[in-house]
């Protein structure tokens, strides 16, 4: 009888390999997750930074318009006017948003004015902080 050699099939060792793929494809999807979640936040802070620079110039337009009225003579009713030598000081507040507004104050005479505040304020509730959790010093056990 002919003895035959049993050969033995070994697969080919592709278990580090594999571990190795895997790791490598769970990092990249870890990192898609966090840009995706970057790209989202960017976003969401571009429109809310466009929102606050659209509020402005409304309202420093609408500043302005009612400046060109007090240079034309006509003191609408949200403006506060008092005598300043030969001219009066207004000053008048325009809203920005919720939380703020621009404040104006100016000195016109005819058609000649100075500015002099052309500012915006917080007009938002203030809150303070009574107290902080610092670190003492003292090791937890």
């Amino acid at each position: 009888m002919t003895e035959r050699k049993r050969e033995v099939f070994s697969p080919p060792a592709v278990g580090g390999i594999s571990l190795l793929v895997a790791f490598a494809v769970l990092c990249l999807t870890v990192f898609a997750l966090l840009s995706l979640t970057t790209v989202q936040a960017d976003g969401r802070l571009a429109d809310a930074s466009a929102k606050a620079v659209e509020d402005y110039y409304a309202a420093d337009c609408a500043a302005q318009e009612i400046l060109a009225r007090l240079r034309g003579g006509e003191t609408p009713a949200e403006v506060t006017s008092y005598p300043e030598g030969s001219g009066a000081r207004c000053t008048y507040t325009v809203p920005i948003s919720d939380s703020q507004e621009l404040d104006v104050e100016v000195i016109v005479d005819g058609e000649n004015y100075e500015i002099l505040r052309w500012q915006a304020q917080y007009t938002g509730e203030w809150e303070t902080v009574e107290s902080l959790d610092l670190w003492d010093g003292t090791l937890f056990e």
